[in-house]
């Protein structure tokens, strides 16, 4: 297995070498993008930060019949937010997934750039988590995105889950959740620090979450979802029933819930096809959840693992976005970058594979993601209901009717797409369960 978050097809093409950033761009939007996805009115700022979560079970290290050892963990922070000024945007250094290979992209965040602070506005915060491997640059598209829409956005490195430091799985399994909660917590205490950055802009009480694969997983324990007893004590799990932390039913579990968590998008979540969860353990979610898949996932497996979450019986409101033949990158990554399409000497297969899709053009996934996620973050962050429109579509997009007069009202048999322009909304499906 070549990684949790992986999918797609081997190209061995080479391109020429070395590539200008200006080729890596995450700031695409196409023409015909619908209507939600174009940045924002705010200029971006873009920083790393470094926390340290201190006490933490080194999974990595445990031994049967020992006390697990702890450690303080690590973690790097990429965080975009609104800016004073806009400025000519800097490019990112961010390595590819063989874990050696230093690239750049480019986007329209500026590097260390002033935080807008007018009139005590605080601006609600939402963190994301990346696959299994991945890094905190590989969902930039929508994070940078958001910042520009009125979100400070915070996007993780796990420690033992990146391209530079894959370790056992067991530690993506025990810590995804905890530092998914961490980042939350640190950023909220740094919010009251005057001599921090973050300083005063924050708003911790409204807090989202985006999850892609294994950080999709983590989103799903983060919303309250407790692991099954099966999860605890599989072989693949994490080492002498590490990951019980996790369980469903149980106090440990009970207490890590967040409750400033109020809305999380799950891409392609993992787990369920292996047993993860339960329906006592599906019956602890408590925040909304925004599902994103693509309907050929084999790595998630869409119809026994994407699906029968979201159709499972939860008590909270719930969405999936389908997109018609797509396999595991639906929606999340960024566009391959120029260096992707070369076979890796490291890998033995073109990196490409890892951000690509084979039906779907990438820019077209991110800027559907970046529609929907708007719509859903403004309405449940902001309480913005004039986004609601967005969610409230017929079910098949392929099926909508676009009935429009010369003066561009509606007429009464039009059902097309919210957002969407006349012939664009294809191989789409979003379904709605409310709390059951």
């Amino acid at each position: 297995m070549k990684s949790i978050g992986i999918i797609g097809l081997a190209i061995c093409m080479v391109m020429p070498s070395p590539a200008s950033s200006t080729e890596n761009r995450i700031d695409r939007i196409r023409p015909d993008a619908p209507a939600l996805a174009p940045y924002g009115q705010y200029a971006v700022g873009v920083r790393t930060l470094k926390i340290v979560n201190p006490g933490q079970v080194d999974v990595v290290h445990i031994e049967p019949g020992k006390p697990f050892p702890t450690y303080d963990r690590p973690l790097m922070l990429e965080i975009w937010y609104p800016a004073e000024q806009a400025g000519q945007g800097d490019d990112y250094r961010v390595f590819l997934r063989d874990g050696k290979t230093e690239i750049s992209v480019a986007g329209r965040a500026q590097r260390d750039a002033e935080p807008l602070k007018d009139k005590g506005q605080r601006f609600p915060l939402i963190v994301v988590s990346h696959g299994y491997p991945g890094n905190r640059y590989l969902m930039s598209p929508l994070a940078e995105n958001l910042a520009s829409k009125g979100y400070v956005v915070a996007s993780i490195d796990h420690t033992d889950s990146t391209y530079n430091d894959m370790a056992a799985f067991g530690s993506t399994l025990v810590n995804r959740p905890l530092d998914q909660r961490f980042a939350l917590q640190e950023i909220a205490r740094l919010t009251d620090k005057p001599d921090n950055f973050l300083s005063g802009i924050v708003d911790a009480s409204h807090a989202g979450l985006i999850g892609y694969s294994m950080g999709g997983y983590g989103a799903v324990v983060t919303a309250g979802a407790g692991v099954s007893d099966e999860a605890v004590a599989a072989d693949w799990s994490a080492k002498e029933r590490a990951l019980a932390v996790h369980h469903a039913g149980t106090q440990e579990h009970a207490e890590l819930f967040d409750d400033r968590f109020k809305a999380i998008i799950s891409i392609a979540p993992w787990g369920m096809q292996r047993g993860m969860w339960d329906e006592r353990g599906l019956a602890e979610v408590k925040v909304p959840i925004f599902f994103m898949a693509g309907s050929a996932d084999d790595v998630s497996d869409y119809k026994k693992g994407i699906r029968r979450i979201f159709e499972s019986h939860m008590p909270v409101d719930r969405y999936l976005l389908t997109f018609a033949d797509a396999n595991h990158n639906a929606a999340a990554t960024m566009p391959a970058p120029v260096e992707s399409w070369k076979t890796s000497e490291t890998l033995g297969f073109a990196p490409f594979e890892h951000y690509a899709d084979p039906v779907w053009d990438t820019v077209r996934m991110n800027n559907i993601a970046q529609h929907f996620a708007t719509a859903w973050f403004d309405v449940k962050l902001k309480g913005d209901q004039g986004k609601v429109k967005y969610l409230e579509l017929s079910e098949q997009s392929d099926k909508g009717v676009w009935a429009v007069n010369k003066d561009g009202t509606r007429k009464p048999e039009h059902s097309y797409w919210e957002g969407f322009a006349n012939r664009t909304a294809k191989g789409l499906r979003l379904e709605h369960r409310k709390p059951d």
